[in-house]
């Protein structure tokens, strides 16, 4: 017998158990932080927050994790995609899995140079900004790219500015410390 697909103007709803029936679902959404309102992506980068320190101690290996982020990201590509098809758009903003590997990926990097609590809050906020923002090329890859590439690609993209902004931070205390 053959299957027949029926085509509907009704799109999938995200829903907690919408997200909680599929592993990727589950995963794009954050563990359900993607469904929070307002702001999901804040509260899915609040998260991947809390979850770095119990997952850079059970890693410890700055390859391990370089490869965890690695598969991470490819994941995040097969993840968002799926679930952006699965609900008809290019870029649903619950899904924040693509917030979590990036916002990881300036951990990673920053961490052993800065940490503690000014640190993390400046990470968190100058992540936030760029990722809304969307400055020049972020915004052109976002709509260069309308698949899971461009989901997590722009926000890699926002991870480099944050990770340039750092710099030019730490640099600027340098100078004027040392002055």
């Amino acid at each position: 017998m053959k299957e027949e697909i029926i085509i509907t103007d009704s799109r999938v709803q995200a829903s907690l158990s919408w997200i909680l029936k599929n592993p990727h679902r589950f995963l794009a959404f954050g563990f359900g932080s993607g469904l929070v309102r307002p702001a999901p992506g804040t509260w899915g980068t609040l998260l991947a927050l809390l979850l770095w320190f119990p997952l850079s101690h059970l890693l410890q290996s700055d390859w391990l994790i370089g490869g965890f982020l690695v598969l991470c990201f490819l994941y995040g590509i097969y993840c968002s995609q799926k679930v952006c098809d699965e609900l008809g758009v290019d870029d649903h903003g619950g899904i924040v899995w693509d917030e979590w590997v990036a916002f990881w990926l300036v951990l990673f990097v920053t961490t052993p140079i800065a940490s503690g609590p000014f640190w993390y809050l400046t990470y968190f906020v100058l992540f936030r900004v760029f990722d809304i923002l969307k400055p020049w090329p972020i915004k052109y890859f976002e709509q260069q790219f309308q698949n899971g590439f461009g989901v997590m690609l722009d926000d890699v993209i926002a991870a480099l500015y944050v990770l340039f902004s750092v710099a030019v931070i730490i640099r600027l205390m340098g100078v004027i410390i040392g002055s």
